[in-house]
């Protein structure tokens, strides 16, 4: 948690194909949660959110959304259960 706040991950679909996508430490895209960038400090939030936003804009992805994550054994696993299906598919 970073000013009492949960740490964040940036998600969105990727626009080729529609698959859910996770912004990368060093940009880019991963289908793989574990891949994406986990946000602990709220200064590299804004800085990260704008390359992912510049990706939208040109044409790599639609919608990014800053989401709030836990780190469980070092993986991280979105508080919400609508990111967590986007995440790891639907539950049964």
């Amino acid at each position: 948690m970073y000013n009492g706040r949960p740490m964040r991950m940036i998600i969105a679909n990727r626009l080729n194909d529609g698959r859910v996508v996770f912004y990368k430490a060093g940009g880019g895209w991963d289908i793989d949660i574990a891949a994406g960038a986990v946000i602990e400090v709220e200064a590299e939030e804004a800085g990260l959110f704008a390359a992912a936003k510049a990706d939208e804009a040109g044409c790599k992805v639609v919608d990014p959304q800053l989401i709030d994550v836990q780190v469980d054994g070092g993986k991280p696993r979105p508080v919400a259960i609508r990111e967590a299906i986007r995440a790891f598919g639907p539950t049964i």
